[in-house]
């Protein structure tokens, strides 16, 4: 991820590395004379050394704000300011650190599938903020690079879980008018939360152990956000999902989803434009699960119609991070 107006993370380092060769390397033009026809090369040698300084200036200013994000903590390998007997990490430990929470993503990702449907919108968030809540403690109090490792892919399985969640919720629950705009208010959270948790690593980056409490201040945020979806209604979607489903009363669900939406959207709601609005979610759900045989698998995405906007949406998202990556 790039730093904004800066150099990105994870192209900072080397960059410096290769600004300092470039500046350390003997220029064999300032001590042997070239020929006559390779004299107009000197300005090159000028200008490389000049961007090699360029490239230190601007990575000494980005500096407080890289660290954080060059693999976790680098302070984490700090015989002075990691706080820990085990700080003499390897890159590829240390690069587990900091991919850590993306394996763990992944597996929250595809765990989703699997349960997304049971456990519900609502309690699938809290759940992930939990995975939150205990992957932030684990980390935080690590004793050894193993528990280390273990926190950091209970947080990412947390995320897996959250990334599935949220817009489904949001998308189930909102009115129709507003969904679009509440789905991007979420994405810009999510950038805003990266850039606090910059500035939290930044603060700490120079505290001895200060690792620990850049990688546990996640876990009040987290707490906010498990009380908070506690106390909100479970998706009406989701709810009238079980019913056509066959795994939950028609009429108990419908209730439940009329009193859902009564929550969300306030008692002004009159009880006709609520039972309307069930009426046609229940429509649109059997429009969707005509000709369908039994709850389907994971195969299909890659069959029909589904196989293109698998194509699309999945390649918006690789392209936009490779991108991003550069």
């Amino acid at each position: 991820m790039a730093t904004h107006g800066l150099l990105p993370s994870s192209l900072a380092a080397p960059t410096a590395i290769r600004a300092i060769r470039a500046i350390a390397r003997p220029s064999y033009a300032s001590h042997r004379p070239l020929p006559s026809h390779r004299r107009h090369l000197r300005p090159l040698a000028i200008g490389r050394r000049s961007s090699a300084m360029d490239a230190l200036r601007v990575t000494g200013a980005a500096e407080p704000l890289l660290r954080p994000a060059a693999g976790g903590h680098p302070r984490l390998r700090s015989a002075d300011l990691s706080g820990t007997t085990w700080f003499n990490l390897s890159s590829v430990q240390l690069g587990l650190v900091a991919s850590g929470s993306l394996y763990g993503a992944l597996g929250g990702s595809i765990l989703a599938y699997r349960i997304a449907d049971f456990l519900g919108r609502r309690i699938e968030l809290v759940t992930a903020a939990a995975l939150y809540i205990l992957g932030a403690l684990v980390t935080g109090f690590a004793p050894n690079f193993v528990v280390l490792i273990i926190g950091r892919i209970l947080y990412g399985i947390g995320i897996g879980l959250a990334m599935h969640g949220a817009p489904l919720y949001i998308a189930e629950t909102s009115p129709p008018q507003i969904r679009g705009t509440l789905i991007s208010l979420k994405e810009l959270f999510i950038v805003l939360g990266i850039l606090f948790g910059y500035l939290i690593g930044s603060l700490e980056i120079d505290k001895v152990g200060g690792w620990r409490y850049m990688f546990g201040f996640g876990t009040p945020l987290a707490a906010i956000m498990a009380i908070g979806m506690w106390s909100l209604p479970p998706s009406p979607r989701w709810l009238l999902l079980r019913a056509v489903q066959g795994k939950g009363s028609m009429e108990d669900n419908k209730k439940k989803a009329i009193q859902a939406l009564r929550t969300l959207r306030g008692r002004s709601a009159s009880e006709k434009v609520l039972a309307d609005d069930v009426e046609d979610t229940i429509v649109s759900i059997k429009a969707a699960y005509a000709g369908q045989e039994g709850e389907g698998n994971i195969w299909e995405v890659f069959e029909g119609a589904s196989l293109k906007a698998f194509t699309i949406g999945g390649g918006l998202v690789l392209f936009q991070q490779v991108f991003c990556s550069l």
